[in-house]
């Protein structure tokens, strides 16, 4: 296989959120799944030779059939499961990688590095610090990962997720996300969309930005709580845009980003 890389796991599962959004599920085959972090991620990777899904865009050059075509996706599933890794993906009709895993069934092979790595982890706020996670589309794939290992073991911890896509269809994990807002009293969830004119059922929802959903105040309102830099960590992660505008939104508030030697209370993830 070229450049040494063996598609060395095999899909599991694959579940159709959109007709553009998928869950996948990889286990890998001869080897375990290594510790690792929730919010970190992994590469998946597959030869140019692999077919495309049938709705893709041909793509404008010639691929070597024989290149290992990789990108890195954060990893949604618990890091105490070590049966698969689940990763929550947006077809992009004229890349190389997606339209390529869109094509995978159920017992097709595929490639997965088996060291995982990021910084986009929850070490990086004080354990009693309220949690706001914001996403936008697949964005929000850490969070879950977060959720479903141990970021709800503190109870005097508040967490919420605020989740922003242009339509209902498009807020992968709402279900399991809508049930924990129900059985769990210190976990909110939010989520809001853009785009109500395609909606099939009427949406009783907020309609709008996912920062809209911060500036609106509505976290306060449920927490009964001043949000402020002293009390909150704010993970963002998804869209640039969305992510730009809401560490400026912040920053008015006195928030700071944290990266390099600056410790902060903005925590951003940008694709």
């Amino acid at each position: 296989m070229a450049k040494g890389l063996e598609l060395n796991s095999k899909v599991t599962q694959v579940i159709r959120v959109s007709p553009v959004n998928i869950i996948i599920r990889v286990s890998p085959v001869g080897w375990e799944v290594p510790e690792f972090e929730a919010g970190q991620f992994a590469v998946i990777y597959l030869p140019g030779s692999a077919p495309r899904c049938e709705n893709s865009i041909p793509e404008h050059q010639e691929v070597d059939p024989e290149k290992m075509i990789r990108r890195a996706y954060s990893i949604a599933s618990s890091s105490k499961n070590k049966e698969y890794i689940e990763f929550y993906i947006t077809l992009v009709h004229d890349g190389e990688l997606t339209p390529r895993i869109f094509a995978l069934k159920p017992g097709d092979s595929i490639g997965l590095t088996s060291k995982f790595t990021g910084m986009f982890t929850m070490d990086k706020a004080p354990h009693d610090a309220n949690l706001v996670l914001i996403a936008t589309g697949t964005g929000v794939a850490p969070y879950i990962s977060m959720l479903r290992s141990d970021a709800l073991a503190n109870p005097n911890r508040k967490i919420a997720v605020l989740h922003g896509a242009y339509n209902t269809w498009d807020l992968g994990y709402s279900s399991e996300l809508s049930l924990l807002d129900s059985l769990v009293p210190n976990f909110t969830y939010i989520p809001t969309i853009t785009d109500t004119d395609k909606e099939i059922v009427k949406w009783g929802g907020n309609v709008g930005f996912v920062q809209d959903v911060w500036k609106s105040r509505k976290l306060e309102q449920k927490w009964n709580q001043k949000l402020t830099s002293e009390n909150t960590h704010v993970f963002l992660c998804g869209n640039p845009y969305m992510i730009d505008e809401t560490i400026q939104l912040l920053e008015t508030e006195g928030f700071v980003e944290h990266k390099g030697k600056v410790t902060g209370q903005i925590h951003a993830e940008k694709w």
